[in-house]
């Protein structure tokens, strides 16, 4: 797949096929999606697959705020993956003060990155992913054991499609760019 129908093709996928993915596919995934550019190449980006049938109830049950759209979409996925950062070193400098007056929002910022291209990644693969937005950052963290030093930066549905939506509607590029 080029990269054109890469990203031109790439949907958030919210039913998925019950087929496992083995972990030899998806470390392909984290593979790719490790060339993420980050702030001074921090790489600061941690993928944890939860694939245990009950850890990922508990994160779909007691962690998505009662949003229950995501609770639905957790609850088909096969896997999920917390998209986990390393604090303090996107946007600071070595002495632990900020290089921007962007302050520590570097750290989504290169979690945002590290999440799209890990999507895209996986849709190379033939799998689906859906972002959730909507979730308890302290509660994700203790579900999956994560280390001092990190923070949750995305919950991401994982599977194989069981659906193929369609592209919403997209702005014309005239009303998205202006050249100065």
């Amino acid at each position: 797949m080029n990269t054109t129908d890469c990203i031109k093709t790439r949907r958030s996928i919210r039913n998925y096929k019950e087929d496992q993915i083995s972990q030899e596919v998806l470390k392909e995934v984290v593979d790719l999606a490790r060339f993420a550019p980050s702030w001074k190449n921090t790489q600061t980006a941690r993928y944890y697959v939860v694939q245990d049938a009950a850890v990922k109830q508990n994160i779909a049950e007691n962690c998505m705020m009662e949003f229950a759209f995501n609770t639905k979409t957790l609850t088909k996925a096969p896997a999920l993956v917390v998209v986990a950062y390393v604090e303090k070193r996107s946007g600071y400098e070595r002495d632990g003060s900020f290089s921007t007056s962007k302050e520590d929002r570097w750290e989504m910022f290169d979690a945002g990155i590290a999440t799209q291209t890990f999507c895209l990644a996986a849709h190379e693969k033939g799998l689906g992913t859906c972002i959730m937005g909507i979730f308890d950052e302290e509660k994700i963290a203790e579900a999956v054991s994560l280390p001092e030093g990190q923070k949750v930066g995305a919950v991401v549905a994982i599977g194989y499609p069981a659906e193929e939506p369609q592209a919403p509607a997209r702005k014309e590029v005239e009303q998205l760019v202006q050249f100065l």
